[in-house]
């Protein structure tokens, strides 16, 4: 069957469903917090931790998959991967305490960790790069429909036959990604015999969760308790021995001479300030509607499932107007437009009708139909083969770090300024009303978020992504095809 498709094809069809089921989760899991919670009787930080803990996991994990497809070859990673992820979705299912499903979790955030930036590697091999953009189109298709299934499946799932079914739908699609990986990927070379970096591990393993630990409990435990202030000086210089070690040392787990480059530079910037705006937003619509607005997970799927549709509607549009507009334009008008589509968060009562809020998302929807492909596309733009694997880890790795935070920073701004009875009981009706300012301030920090990405993007310059819409690159400014990459003149 794999021998009459077209190679690319086959890499971009065992990506897809690997992506599909990596992103499924994220999504689906976010509309069953609440039942989960009221199950294990845990506050809202505790639950946040089912969210955090598979996102620092990723962090931790996704560094590594670097040197470990140079290593045994990315193939091989990307299936021991996939048997990873399907094995721990299987033992979430079956967790008995919230502490058991956090640490299945981190287990299932080990083999998410190596999927993905294995999967990017393996796809952007597989496409040359005047297919970039292609190949970027390609990656919208689970981006946009893993986020719409999520949501209304998870909801029936958990209002039907319970959420521990969010879980176990993993392993068919899981199962399939790995036959079409197995019988149809090819066997790579290995590429170097380079050492394990293991202080950059352990500095990466010690620095983001601490981070990310500070931010969530500073608000519970306080901002200047022993712990927290612990937690903050832990990964202020952990984090700081990471940058300073992965520019010295031959072989860095995280290779950061890659951001010499500009364009690999600024878009990983814009990433990082869109996907906490984005993950934040995702996390904390859902509890709004559940323990504030009075819907049932079914019903806050129905809610943000139109945001899909919106992006499925303009994304062969946006796929044709990149190589015309380019990264700068397109990126900028969506960024801003995303963030004033944001602003009517700011006004929902519990008495908000959900077909307003089934219209914000579509609106919103439209505007991230923009943005997926001339980030994705532009990223890579001046990335040789042979580095696409290192740079995909340091992308991979900003994304789910920037994921965490945002959820981490919007969950801090709700438990600092709302009752604590909020994080444990439903709320009753007639206090409701009381509790939707909260929420108004974390969607105003999510727009701002939005905003200061589509400001970033104006650094971006086109003629750096000109590979990648079909023209010539500036000679002036070759394409790089060393591993060690030096500045590009501003």
């Amino acid at each position: 069957m794999f021998k009459r498709m077209e190679y690319k094809w086959v890499v971009a069809l065992a990506f897809v469903l690997a992506l599909f089921m990596d992103i499924l989760d994220v999504t689906i899991v976010n509309v069953s917090l609440f039942s989960i919670s009221k199950e294990f009787d845990s506050s809202i930080g505790s639950t946040t931790w089912i969210v955090l803990g598979y996102s620092l996991s990723l962090a931790i994990w996704i560094p590594i998959s670097g040197w470990v497809g140079d290593r045994f070859g990315t193939r091989r990673v990307f299936i021991f991967a996939l048997v990873m992820f399907i094995v721990a979705s299987q033992l979430c299912a079956l967790a008995q305490t919230i502490e058991q499903l956090v640490g299945f979790r981190v287990l299932q955030g080990i083999g998410g960790g190596m999927l993905t930036p294995t999967g990017v590697t393996l796809l952007f091999r597989a496409f040359p790069p005047d297919q970039r953009a292609k190949a970027s189109a390609v990656l919208t298709i689970p981006t946009v429909l893993a986020p719409a299934t999520g949501p209304v499946l998870g909801g029936w799932l958990t209002d039907t036959i319970g959420w521990r079914w969010i879980f176990r739908v993993n392993v068919p699609v899981g199962l399939i990604a790995l036959a079409v990986a197995y019988f149809g990927l090819r066997k790579d070379d290995v590429s170097t015999k380079r050492p394990f970096d293991l202080p950059g591990f352990v500095l990466a393993a010690v620095g983001f969760p601490a981070a990310v630990y500070a931010l969530e409990r500073g608000a519970e435990e306080g901002w200047l308790s022993l712990r927290i202030l612990v937690a903050i000086a832990i990964s202020i210089v952990s984090l700081a021995g990471l940058v300073v070690w992965s520019r010295r040392t031959t072989a860095p787990m995280l290779d950061l001479k890659l951001l010499n480059e500009r364009m690999f530079r600024t878009t990983n910037i814009v990433s990082f300030a869109s996907t906490m705006a984005f993950l934040g937003v995702v996390f904390i619509l859902p509890q709004f509607l559940q323990r504030v607005a009075g819907l049932t997970a079914f019903q806050s799927g129905l809610a943000t499932f139109p945001q899909a549709i919106g992006v499925i509607s303009m994304s062969k549009l946006a796929g044709k107007l990149y190589p015309k507009i380019g990264p700068r334009r397109m990126l900028f008008s969506a960024y801003v437009g995303l963030s004033v589509a944001t602003i009517p968060f700011l006004f929902l009562t519990v008495d908000t009708s959900p077909w307003l809020i089934r219209a914000i998302m579509f609106v919103r929807g439209l505007f991230l139909a923009f943005t997926f492909i001339p980030l994705q596309a532009a990223s890579y733009a001046r990335i040789t083969p042979e580095q696409t694997g290192r740079a995909s880890a340091i992308f991979s790795t900003q994304r789910q770090l920037a994921a965490a935070m945002g959820v981490a920073v919007l969950s801090t701004v709700l438990l600092s300024t709302i009752p604590a009875e909020f994080g444990r009981t439903v709320v009753p009706v007639a206090l409701r009303a009381g509790f939707t300012t909260s929420f108004h301030y974390a969607f105003a920090v999510a727009a701002g978020l939005t905003l200061l990405a589509g400001l970033l993007s104006l650094s971006i310059r086109d003629a750096d992504a000109a590979v990648t819409m079909g023209k010539r690159p500036d000679s002036a400014e070759p394409v790089p095809n060393s591993a060690t990459l030096e500045p590009v003149p501003a």
